[in-house]
């Protein structure tokens, strides 16, 4: 980033984002120094995958029978193995806590969070393959998670920092 914001200001230009992995389950952004260097020189980041492929629905972690309905199924990473989804299991738990209490799904309380944790730095991508899903991911921005419940995701996902 700082290599491209050096660029780009030769021409007069700023670097404004930078597009990256970031979810509850993959926080490598916090250890790796990407998101410390977007704060130190102001650049929003766009993250792409923001409920883990699915994952953070819970619905895996509900019926794991839908993975293999998955196109390519049999390519997909270690988290959808029934290791991996005991591993996320407490993420999952704590996002249908939280779920129940403001009446709406995980993976929306997984975008709440996303996008409320870091103050207004990070903008999220969720992908949408219908249009229901898309409405679902909208309604992520109803409600606000008090401060406690965003540290106590933290605190949950925090194994998936590195």
């Amino acid at each position: 980033m700082k290599t491209a914001q050096n660029e780009l200001s030769k021409h007069g230009l700023n670097l404004i984002s930078n597009q990256v992995l970031y979810n509850l389950l993959n926080r490598k952004i916090e250890t790796n120094g990407i998101l410390n260097t977007a704060r130190e020189l102001g650049i929003s980041i766009i993250a792409y995958s923001p409920l883990a492929q699915g994952l953070l629905s819970g619905k895996f972690h509900d019926n794991p029978k839908l993975i293999r309905s998955r196109p390519g199924y049999r390519k997909y990473i270690g988290a959808f193995k029934p290791k991996g989804l005991e591993k996320r299991r407490p993420v999952i738990k704590a996002l249908k806590e939280l779920a129940e209490k403001y009446k709406a799904t995980p993976a929306q309380v997984a975008l709440n969070w996303i996008i409320s944790f870091h103050g207004d730095m990070i903008v999220a991508i969720p992908g949408a393959t219908r249009s229901e899903q898309a409405k679902d991911n909208a309604l992520s921005m109803k409600f606000k998670l008090s401060k406690d419940e965003l540290d106590f995701l933290d605190e949950v996902s925090t194994p998936f920092r590195s």
